[in-house]
């Protein structure tokens, strides 16, 4: 009895050491492809502190990159022209979802694919330019956050005539190429004459157009300059503050990098904080949810930099009111 018991204990044992210890067919399958996005950027660089916040809402969101996720990071470096090459390329790859930084790009994205999910890390009018229908419920294949850039050039604006209590003439630069552009444009024309502020418009869509456009604020007497915000003008931005420093002219920005550079004053949206928060689409979306059915959200987050050497420079006495505005003033 027991020579005949034994086998089969051994048979038993055998498998209870195999359910345990030897690979079964679960335990030889490859683990996942990593999920891959793509990132168009125009204005931003990959390497910035503000693009760098995408890769920090993933971490947040527990995705390790190049375990779970990969990105594929494409830089049109302050080129629109470079945009539909970019943005095909990622489409023809089947990325996964595409997140953009501004208008344009999500624009070409849209007549581009009408399946790959796509995300605005920020576009300044979402519903005007067309790339959604509304933002509760934005539809199709395109969500993500509103820079709110309508709402926030009147209060640039005013934030030139609280500096300069005189000022009556302010000059415009815009970007033709920019669709948000054309809004922000009539609403700075409705704005202007409460104000008692006469604009002059200019325009440059390339750096080689800077000069030109500059030229004219010259011969149109401006004392002041309100640079509406644009990929291509971030991207330039050293030669922007540089040119407003030769004609001695106190100018305003969207973005706080303008100030960092010598620019007098910037009041905008904190972009750092918009690309983390586009992380938080992307993890929706790859997680099942449908574009369309995640509302586009606006800026929690702004800042109102003064760049008190600059000022200086300027012979520019700022008030004391506006200072006690500011979330950053550089000495």
């Amino acid at each position: 009895m027991i020579r005949r018991a034994f086998p089969y204990a051994l048979v038993a044992l055998a498998a209870c050491l195999g359910s345990f210890g030897l690979p079964t067919a679960a335990d030889t399958q490859q683990p996942a492809s990593p999920r891959r996005i793509g990132v168009v950027l125009v204005g931003w660089s990959p390497e910035s502190n503000e693009a760098q916040q995408f890769r920090q809402g993933l971490r947040d969101a527990r995705y390790s990159e190049g375990r779970d996720v990969v990105i594929e990071w494409r830089s049109a470096n302050g080129d629109y022209n470079r945009v539909p090459e970019l943005v095909t390329d990622l489409v023809q790859s089947k990325v996964d979802v595409i997140v953009v930084d501004g208008a344009v790009t999500a624009q070409v994205a849209k007549r581009s694919t009408s399946t790959i999910p796509i995300v605005m890390a920020f576009v300044g009018d979402p519903v005007g330019s067309g790339l959604v229908t509304n933002l509760p419920r934005p539809g199709a294949n395109v969500t993500g956050l509103s820079l709110m850039t309508v709402e926030l050039s009147t209060k640039r604006l005013q934030l030139l005539q609280d500096t300069i209590p005189r000022l009556t003439r302010v000059a415009v630069l815009q970007n033709q190429d920019n669709p948000n552009h054309t809004k922000v444009v009539e609403d700075l024309k409705a704005a202007a004459p409460s104000l008692s502020i006469k604009l002059k418009f200019v325009s440059a869509r390339t750096p080689e157009e800077f000069g030109p456009a500059f030229s004219a604020v010259n011969q149109a007497h401006a004392q002041a300059l309100f640079v509406i915000d644009d990929p291509v003008f971030l991207t330039h931005r050293i030669m922007l503050v540089k040119l407003a420093s030769k004609l001695r002219l106190p100018a305003i920005y969207a973005q706080k990098d303008f100030t960092h550079e010598g620019g007098l004053m910037s009041y905008g949206a904190n972009f750092g904080d918009l690309f983390r928060r586009s992380a938080w689409y992307v993890d929706k979306i790859l997680k099942g949810a449908k574009p369309g059915d995640l509302p586009v959200e606006q800026p929690t987050r702004f800042e109102f930099v003064v760049n008190l050497r600059t000022a200086k420079a300027l012979g520019l006495t700022i008030p004391q009111s506006v200072l006690l505005q500011a979330d950053d003033v550089i000495r």
